[in-house]
């Protein structure tokens, strides 16, 4: 378990673009050392505006796109090309402009795909994708990930992770489907907290006043369980990307100098 660190931004502008600076520098160098990069992505408004801030900078050709693997934390469990799915908002972000490997592109399945509406075998079909990525090396059932992104609810949730909900006490499957969130649409499929902690790095998004109360429970050692977001943690690295207005309700111990 690594210790939170966070970096606190002026606005939500800036943190886009400084955590997309931030990611082109993390898979470059993950590529120069290895030859490929492996990213989880998250939705939602955070997520999405640093795909769209990638997009933007003149950097992101530094990245050798066909050698980057692509995977989601979580999914609306909706038809293909729905626009409220994550794959569809990452592909009018970015994904569509960059020249990427169609094999490395890991979405979680659709509503209508192969498995119908059946969202615990879509779980389960993207779980096995997850343990065949794996090599010996990830001394487990799903690649260690370069960089795993999640966007942070204002009740605390990560991913489809939401507090109290038995995705989030699942301790041996590494993505479960989710009935029944209290934020629609009511079923997703999602990694659960085991999967994520495979991440070398986590990246913790949250942006806005909305998020101020959900980041100083999270910060403050309330369990994982009652505030997902607190269970959310790399192995070697657990990094807090937040504005201002998120990190408005921190201690003042915990709240670093503002990033440029």
């Amino acid at each position: 378990m690594s210790t939170p660190q966070l970096v606190v931004h002026r606005d939500k502008e800036l943190m886009a673009q400084a955590a997309a600076a931030r990611l082109i520098t993390k898979v470059v160098d993950a590529q120069a050392s290895r030859g490929y990069a492996s990213v989880v992505l998250t939705g939602g408004r955070n997520g999405n505006g640093l795909l769209a801030a990638l997009a933007a900078a003149p950097a992101r050709d530094a990245i050798d796109w066909g050698r980057l693997d692509l995977w989601w934390g979580d999914e609306r469990f909706l038809p293909e090309g729905d626009s409220e799915r994550n794959v569809t908002q990452a592909r009018e972000a970015l994904l569509d402009s960059v020249p990427l490997d169609p094999k490395r592109l890991h979405a979680m399945p659709a509503s209508d795909g192969p498995w119908g509406a059946d969202v615990g075998a879509a779980a389960a079909a993207y779980a096995e994708e997850l343990a065949r990525a794996a090599g010996p090396e990830n001394h487990g059932s799903v690649p260690t990930f370069d960089v795993l992104m999640l966007g942070v609810g204002p009740d605390t949730h990560v991913a489809s992770l939401f507090p109290e909900l038995p995705a989030v006490r699942e301790t041996e499957r590494t993505v479960v489907g989710v009935h029944g969130a209290p934020k629609p649409p009511p079923t997703r499929v999602t990694l659960t907290l085991p999967a994520i902690r495979a991440a070398r790095e986590v990246w913790l998004l949250a942006a806005g006043e909305d998020k101020a109360r959900a980041a100083a429970i999270a910060l403050s050692g309330a369990g994982e369980i009652q505030a997902p977001a607190a269970g959310a943690y790399g192995r070697s690295r657990t990094l807090w990307l937040l504005d201002a207005a998120a990190a408005s309700q921190l201690p003042r111990s915990l709240y670093p100098p503002a990033s440029p």
